[in-house]
């Protein structure tokens, strides 16, 4: 095949692949799947932020693009090892390089922290696995492209929809001051464990007046309510002063 001055013919770089090998890529891919999320429901389960789906589309992002890395420039020289008319001093994973880089920088700027918890993970990794997939994809593999898309999208989808683990809870603070400390804090044990809460952190200053002042950082089931929450409080004698907030 003379392919002349065609250094992104895309059919040449399809015809280097067999179809075992391009089934050996998805396989590697759906393997990072599987180890990501094992180490996201470990994570998930001590409560870290980054949970399932976040490590999933990480691994998976890092898997495509070693594979565009080590198989992504077949096009640039023939069966031999010629390298084509042009193609002499060539270096195209320097600028692939310095995508994935700045991608990175792109990723880190959504990501922000609210008190306690932080937003915008699973986006910024959302990001950098988009980046992987326009490698491929102005690499010339385009399957191996389309095939990522494809398992990050459905398994976003799914896991929006079947939320697993840790994944399922969402954060709440409390602020309140009670007059029975020593009532309010068995109440309030006994309420947590009935509705599978998580303490993350706690403050609980004693006033003068043998009243105590809570600031608790809370997870909880994502069908949880404010209301829920605030008609606990009101609920309960000697609550004054209460402030609730979930996050979502």
């Amino acid at each position: 095949m003379d392919l002349g001055g065609f250094l992104t013919q895309g059919g040449y770089l399809l015809s280097q692949f067999s179809l075992v090998q391009y089934l050996e890529f998805f396989a590697r891919i759906l393997v990072a799947c599987a180890c990501g999320a094992a180490i996201g429901f470990e994570r998930s389960k001590r409560f870290k932020e980054a949970g399932i789906r976040t490590h999933i589309i990480v691994c998976a992002a890092a898997a495509l693009m070693m594979i565009v890395s080590k198989y992504g420039f077949a096009d640039l020289t023939d069966a031999a090892g010629n390298m084509f008319n042009g193609t002499h001093g060539a270096d195209p994973s320097r600028v692939a390089a310095g995508i994935v880089s700045g991608v990175s920088f792109l990723g880190a700027g959504i990501i922000f922290r609210n008190g306690t918890s932080v937003r915008g993970l699973t986006t910024a990794a959302g990001i950098w696995a988009t980046a992987g997939i326009g490698l491929a994809v102005g690499s010339g593999m385009y399957i191996l492209g389309v095939f990522a898309t494809v398992i990050l999208a459905v398994l976003q989808v799914f896991m929006h929809k079947f939320v697993l683990s840790a994944d399922s809870m969402i954060p709440g603070q409390i602020h309140c001051t009670v007059l029975h400390p020593d009532v309010f804090r068995a109440e309030f044990n006994r309420y947590i464990a009935e509705k599978k809460m998580q303490i993350v952190a706690s403050k609980i200053a004693f006033n003068e007046d043998g009243s105590a002042t809570y600031d608790l950082t809370l997870r909880m089931s994502s069908d949880f309510t404010l209301n829920d929450l605030s008609g606990f409080l009101e609920s309960q004698e000697g609550v004054r002063e209460i402030r609730c907030e979930l996050g979502k």
